[in-house]
């Protein structure tokens, strides 16, 4: 397992710089990295010079847009392990081939996927995941409730899980419930996330 990946198994109320000139991007990437990795906290700089003036030492991963690692190469070069670079489409950028790469020039759901396929290599089917999580006490989930959470962040929606399971719709809306009561969990893409980072599913079949 690289350097990366280790870190990235072993976060525990640690925090991810993100620094991009591009408000729009800076803001959605920090949306995005809150969503997929809860347990972090997310810090977004505008800009190179305000990254120096906070710790800069202090993070535990820097995403940083292909322009600020241009301008600032020797810095990030020094910690490529933790460097994710933001690439805008498939244009190669020479200065990153070092580095890990991100396109965020796709879609959110490309986006949440290949962070989710990284945390899942790190996080070896949730043994590793940090102490304190929003999922940190037992969640009891029996094994029809866990057939269920399968096939609704496979995408599946109530009817078709009803078909594929053989039980009623009525009794598909009760595990739903159910699951959601006790993951406290509300959205399709949280049951996703607590579902990669605990081995219920693969990435690829999400």
């Amino acid at each position: 397992m690289s350097v990366f990946l280790r870190t990235f198994a072993t976060m525990n109320d640690n925090e991810i710089a993100i620094i991009d000139g591009n408000a729009l991007s800076l803001l959605g990437m920090k949306t995005l990295l809150g969503r997929v990795v809860p347990q972090a906290e997310v810090r977004a700089f505008s800009s190179f010079r305000q990254l120096v003036c906070d710790c800069p030492d202090a993070f535990i991963h820097y995403f940083v847009s292909a322009q600020v690692l241009l301008e600032h190469t020797a810095f990030f070069r020094e910690r490529r392990q933790k460097v994710v670079v933001l690439v805008n489409g498939l244009g190669t950028v020479p200065e990153a081939s070092d580095f890990h790469i991100l396109n965020i020039a796709t879609s959110e759901e490309s986006l949440v996927r290949s962070l989710l396929r990284l945390m899942q290599l790190a996080h070896q089917r949730g043994r590793n995941l940090p102490k304190r999580t929003a999922w940190e006490e037992p969640c009891g989930l029996s094994p029809r409730e866990i057939d269920v959470l399968r096939l609704i962040v496979r995408g599946y929606i109530n009817k078709e899980i009803a078909d594929r399971l053989n039980i009623s719709l009525t009794t598909v809306i009760t595990h739903r419930k159910s699951i959601m009561d006790k993951l406290n969990i509300r959205s399709v893409s949280g049951l996703t996330i607590y579902a990669v980072m605990n081995g219920y599913v693969e990435v690829d079949e999400i």
